[in-house]
């Protein structure tokens, strides 16, 4: 190896070799390194790796180390951590596997000829064992996601299923990651391993960051899980082990959090689960996670579409329509005015023809479908008649149904006020039944204060229902800072807790944003009623409330384990709807009239 300057202490130090200015001396100087590295004992060997950690991060598709051995260096040190338990207690070792690992994963992440010369290097079995839980949950999450990295090329993913147990560890992990991350390491502020602190906070913050990263690392271990499962779901042969209903009803559940929202998690997986024919089968025949499909088909969730991808492939599938199509009917239809979504350039009319073929499908079919479902359908078809006969009607017919729908409007505005909430909820129907349907922004608004009737009279079914069509008819889509509102109170009487957490986060930032005087945030600050319920339904909604439950809901201290840690008084929920009612600007019928503008709709 090139000899190195005299003020470093470290003899082959790595970052004097990367400072060498003739190319080909610098690469077989670091070629020597990676072959030398595993077999030295030196302290600061931990040095190097990170700054190689660091350059994988930043290059993930430079080749220059893959070609010098790189793989086959990472590989044999999370061997040495494995096997020599003294080497990895000495110095800070104890970093090296996690680094290594990590190298792998982002070499791996973007480039399948990567992907394939770590194969050949023989990382996988060193990945296998971290992943089994041989050092701790810390080394678990790198080592999940760069066999999900390996196991997404048709050409590696092979080697990662030779390894048998890869899919069980996976599931396994998906399903305890939460727990693990709360029991062996949240819970106990004093007890917490000072590498895993340093890794979470690159030494850069105390107790509170770390909770805080720990919770984002805890999601990132059960999404890469689910990733990883993912890749298998896509064979049929392992669609047995993943399909066990004892997982498929956690997987709605799985949704990230907060903190990880750019994961699809649960849904993305029985996303793929539903594509295939053994998968819908296994989906179906599990009423709760059908159930789970609706509220987040219905949702604000970023991942709405893949929820609308699953109902409409179990709808379409004969084998599975007639068990779940008085389930997902009403969903379908509260979104059948939908125009784009994810890939769907014409949503809505692509749930009128597949809820239009079920009906023709099961008209002399033994599995029937019920009345109440057969007359939802029924109405979605007249309305989409009506409105293709509203093309070729004259304006002036037009303007007189708007004129009468603007009269009834006012009636049920009338009524709401003087208190008679089941009056003006009719008001609103007929309204509804009056009004034009390319009147879309008049829809909105009657849709929207039937919503909130039906919250006052306790109905939440039929307030999200109402809510979510009037987001559909919206556009921007799902920004309906009024109906967001009434949806969330909505999901809140019905213990649905992240769904309400989001609408009402979007609430929130829609008055940010709004014009309304009667919205928009003064000073800019949080409407009281908005705030209290975002902070319920995040203590609700929070990763590890399930696991601080089972193990006692011991905390560390804080305000943000005060928030997420303990069970709280909610005592004040209770009639939280019909309060804040009274107290915010959704509380009262809505008088939005745009006519003029509805005619260029």
């Amino acid at each position: 190896m090139e000899k190195i300057q005299s003020d470093c202490p470290y003899p082959g130090c790595f970052f004097c070799v990367m400072k060498e200015a003739n190319p080909s001396k610098r690469r077989a100087s670091v070629l020597k390194f990676f072959r030398e590295l595993p077999s030295q004992d030196d302290d600061g060997q931990v040095l190097p790796i990170s700054g190689l950690w660091n350059t994988a991060m930043a290059h993930p598709n430079d080749p220059e180390f893959i070609n010098l051995g790189i793989f086959e260096c990472m590989s044999a040190l999370i061997w040495k951590g494995l096997k020599n338990r003294r080497w990895l207690s000495h110095d800070q070792n104890i970093y090296i596997p996690y680094y290594a690992a990590h190298i792998i994963g982002s070499y791996t992440m973007n480039m399948e000829e990567f992907a394939e010369r770590a194969v050949r290097a023989g990382v996988i079995p060193p990945l296998v064992e971290l992943l089994r839980g041989r050092l701790t949950w810390v080394e678990q999450r790198v080592a999940v996601r760069a066999l999900g990295h390996l196991a997404t090329y048709p050409s590696t993913f092979p080697a990662v299923a030779d390894h048998g147990e890869v899919l069980e560890l996976a599931i396994q992990l998906a399903s305890s990651s939460l727990e693990i991350v709360y029991s062996h390491f949240y819970q106990f502020v004093d007890r917490r391993i000072g590498y895993h602190c340093d890794l979470l906070t690159r030494g850069m913050g105390g107790v509170e960051m770390e909770s805080r990263k720990a919770e984002e690392w805890a999601s990132q271990l059960q999404c890469w899980s689910l990733q990883l499962i993912n890749c298998f779901a896509f064979k049929s042969e392992f669609l047995h082990d993943i399909c066990k209903a004892d997982f498929l009803v956690k997987l709605p559940g799985m949704w990230g959090g907060l903190v990880n929202e750019n994961s699809p998690a649960g849904v993305g997986l029985l996303r793929t689960i539903c594509q295939s024919k053994l998968g819908r089968g296994h989906v179906a025949n599990i009423p709760s996670v059908v159930e789970a499909l609706c509220n987040i088909a219905r949702s604000s969730d970023d991942w709405q579409y893949m929820a609308v991808d699953c109902l409409l492939w179990l709808v379409q599938d004969s084998n599975t329509c007639h068990k779940v199509i008085d389930r997902v009917a009403s969903t379908l239809i509260d979104l059948a005015n939908i125009s784009m979504l994810g890939d769907y350039k014409k949503l809505g009319d692509t749930i009128v023809t597949v809820l239009q073929e079920c009906m023709q499908q099961y008209a002399n079919s033994r599995n029937s479908i019920s009345t109440h479902t057969k007359e939802q359908i029924d109405e979605l078809l007249s309305s989409k008649q009506s409105f293709k006969l509203e093309k070729n009607m004259p304006k002036e017919d037009l303007h007189i149904k708007q004129a009468a729908a603007l009269v009834v409007k006012l009636e049920g505005n009338s009524l709401f006020s003087s208190g008679n909430i089941a009056g003006a909820a009719a008001k609103y129907s007929e309204a509804l039944a009056l009004c034009p349907m390319k009147s879309k922004k008049e829809r909105v608004v009657l849709y929207s204060n039937r919503a909130q009737c039906y919250l006052l009279l306790q109905q939440p079914l039929a307030a999200i229902s109402d809510a979510t069509r009037a987001l559909c008819l919206h556009s921007p889509l799902n920004r309906h800072a009024k109906s967001l509102w009434r949806r969330a109170q909505a999901y809140d009487m019905l213990g649905l807790a992240k769904e309400s957490l989001l609408d009402a986060i979007l609430f929130i930032n829609e008055c940010s944003q709004s014009n309304d005087p009667d919205l928009s945030l003064k000073q800019n600050k949080v409407p009281d009623y908005a705030e209290r319920l975002v902070k319920k339904q995040m203590r609700t909604a929070w990763l590890f409330r399930e696991a601080a439950l089972k193990h006692g809901g011991i905390h560390c201290e804080g305000e943000a384990s005060d928030a997420f840690g303990q069970e709280a008084d909610d005592s004040e929920w209770e009639t939280a709807s019909e309060s804040d009612a009274e107290n915010d600007a959704t509380g009262e019928a809505d008088d939005e009239t745009e006519w003029k503008n509805d005619n260029q709709v």
